[in-house]
């Protein structure tokens, strides 16, 4: 099961969206700080500030920089996780980027460029969110000319950079072969999907309560005695150089945590890096959940399982961030009626949870981006991804605040806008406008908070019975759990939604995005394959077939251009419950083909016509239809005898800059 939201931000370019934010005030977003900093290919590249550091106390920054110290010591195990060859690749880039005497003005080198960045976006040579290869536009042969000018010998690499044949596709989810074969993934090596699930077969046991999450932390082989064997990444085991520097600043970290519960957990994750007992994680997990009222948090770990083809193996992943007191009133207020949502979600009642427990929720501003959520990071985490840790101790769910206004206040530095393209009129614009922000927050909490956290197995029901579908089925799930609820009263009755008819945003903008505007992410002719945008497709599409006879939603054309209009909201509605209760039916049960057919019906396949109109209009707007982002720089001040004596957030622009230092000072593979 995976918790994160990465949800396609709108670039609306709306001043309006600012009265609805629920975070720093709009004055932040025209003090002539610039947010966009870079942008090429697909890609726009933009720095976020950290609201409420200075309200810190001194040992509270110094907690908040060990652990983004730690995380960002976790880089070059994700960079290795999703391709065996991209540590080679990046190095290679790195040397020829730091190389004098090149012509850097030459539109060959421009090209070299501009795919020396995409490489360092997602973090190997496959895009981040298409998981295809990605290759260079300057030619072969001025590629092997700047290897020579740098000084790498490597015969291989060029070929693993320009052979199509080589490592294609980061996460194969084609199911017409051999997806563990077939993946570009490093999890394992020279092992089928029938031996990978025959092993796991056999450590799984029906009769455990509380079972581990197997595989989550190893690289699965098959040596030359033909035994399948795990390695596990720990201290002494593989990754073992970056784990121990991550240890080395968790244990400082440990000594100036805010409260016992933190140091406790802390001192359990330190144990598991060095033991590999999952056991070990899931006694972390527990205790991390227990801590609701620190203000510096952080997420640490092998943890979500997107990359894998199985949903098993879990990409490294950091990230810190201190609570926003003020924004997280509306997330505690939801907590606080976690048990009503659920007693009343429109699914069998075999399927909730009798008694829910330990929710809890908060707005935060990231601190650190790290790993498998930098550049490109979710807006929205519920953690952790155990079934039973979560029915017997509760979850943690955050909605990342700067993050989101950060896309707000960059899509003010445009001039055109995905909104007025794609919206059919200007009532739809307007409302948009009015709402948009704040009721996509309020979809991310509910998603977050409650959304992962709701329904339950049957017993005997494993965790990953939905293979390689869980991961968009579980997404959906939550989607569906937010849209419904969005527009229930209780949402006006509980003071979160401002007015009964403010939902109508919502639901307006999810159908616009998921039968159109987030294929402009997709090349043409390629199919929909990330987990969150089959999620999307999924749930859109659904409704569109289902609620045609009573035309819930309506497609329209009008010069030329189509648009997806929403006619019965109400409708819309009890769609949305339909669908939810059939795909929690699906994981309380277990399955697996219903589970298939959803997804392969209506998640996968996009109408060629129609995207390649939807890539044309986008194409005239001239925008990215992909962010990331670059982190401060927290730097330590020092009095003239050399103690630190306070730590400063510095906003760098540099995003090649911080690329290339991460890549020296963090470097350890």
């Amino acid at each position: 099961m995976n918790s994160k939201i990465v949800k396609m931000m709108m670039l609306t370019g709306a001043a309006a969206l600012l009265a609805a934010c629920k975070g720093p005030s709009g004055e932040q977003a025209q003090d002539g700080f610039r947010y966009t900093i870079d942008a090429f290919a697909d890609l726009k590249v933009m720095r976020y500030r950290i609201p409420g550091w200075e309200e810190l106390s001194p040992r509270q920054k110094e907690y908040a920089y060990h652990l983004s110290e730690a995380a960002k010591y976790g880089r070059d195990i994700l960079w290795d996780q999703n391709c065996k060859d991209n540590l080679r690749v990046r190095h290679a880039l790195e040397a020829i980027l730091k190389c004098e005497g090149i012509d850097r003005e030459t539109a060959e080198y421009q090209h070299f460029l501009t795919y020396a960045k995409r490489v360092f976006f997602s973090n190997g040579i496959h895009h981040h969110y298409a998981e295809d290869k990605f290759f260079p536009e300057c030619p072969q042969a001025y590629f092997a000319s700047l290897l020579e000018a740098a000084g790498v010998q490597d015969g291989e690499l060029l070929d693993v950079i320009y052979n199509p044949a080589i490592w294609p596709q980061r996460r194969c989810t084609q199911s017409d072969g051999d997806i563990v074969r077939s993946s570009a993934v490093n999890y394992y090596e020279n092992v089928s999907r029938e031996e990978v699930e025959r092993y796991y077969a056999g450590l799984a046991n029906p009769n455990d309560p509380e079972p581990p999450s197997w595989g989550l932390n190893t690289k699965v082989v098959k040596g030359a005695d033909g035994v399948v064997r795990e390695l596990p990444w720990k201290v002494g085991g593989l990754y073992s150089a970056a784990i121990e520097k991550i240890c080395e600043e968790l244990s400082k970290a440990r000594e100036v945590a805010e409260n016992d519960i933190q140091k406790r957990a802390l001192g359990l994750l330190i144990e598991y890096y060095h033991s590999g007992d999952l056991r070990t994680w899931d006694a972390f997990n527990i205790e991390w959940v227990k801590d609701t009222l620190g203000t510096v948090d952080f997420i640490n770990g092998f943890i979500e399982d997107y990359n894998d083809p199985l949903g098993r193996k879990a990409a490294w992943e950091g990230y810190v961030n201190i609570k926003d007191f003020e924004a997280s009133k509306r997330t505690e207020i939801l907590s606080a009626n976690a048990q009503w949502f659920e007693d009343n979600s429109p699914v069998d009642p075999r399927f909730r949870k009798a008694v829910v427990k330990g929710v809890s929720a908060k707005v935060i501003n990231a601190v650190c981006l790290a790993g498998d959520s930098y550049p490109s990071t979710p807006i929205g985490i519920n953690l952790p991804n155990a079934d039973w840790i979560r029915k017997e101790h509760g979850s943690k769910s955050v909605t990342i605040a700067n993050i989101t206004h950060t896309y707000d206040w960059a899509a003010q530095e445009l001039p055109t806008s995905t909104l007025a393209e794609f919206a059919y009129d200007q009532k739809e614009i307007e409302l948009e406008r009015k709402w948009g922000t704040l009721t996509g927050e309020i979809h991310t909490d509910l998603h977050e908070c409650l959304g992962h956290g709701s329904g339950q197995l049957l017993p005997g029901v494993s965790g990953t019975a939905l293979g390689e579908y869980a991961s968009a089925l579980e997404e959906a799930r939550a989607d569906l759990f937010g849209l419904y609820y969005t527009a229930d009263p209780k949402m006006v009755e509980l003071g979160i939604m401002p007015d009964p008819e403010a939902y109508k945003a919502e639901y307006a903008s999810y159908i616009r995005n998921g039968l159109m505007v987030q294929f402009t992410r997709v090349e043409p002719g390629r199919p929909n394959t990330e987990a969150h945008m089959q999620n999307r497709k999924l749930i859109a599409q659904w409704c569109l077939e289902k609620g045609a006879p009573e035309k819930v939603i309506v497609k329209k054309v009008r010069g030329g251009k189509t648009y997806f209009v929403v006619k019965d909201f109400k409708r819309l509605r009890a769609l949305f419950g339909e669908l939810l209760g059939e795909i929690q039916r699906i994981k309380s049960e277990g399955d697996y083909e219903a589970g298939k057919a959803l997804i392969e019906t209506y998640a996968v396949h996009i109408d060629p016509e129609l995207h390649k109109e939807v890539l044309e209009r986008y194409k005239a707007l001239n925008l990215k239809p992909y962010g990331g982002f670059i982190n401060p720089d927290i730097q330590p001040v020092c009095s003239e005898d050399g103690t630190i004596t306070d730590y400063i957030p510095v906003y760098t622009d540099d995003y090649l800059g911080q690329m290339l230092h991460y890549g020296k000072k963090y470097a350890t593979l």
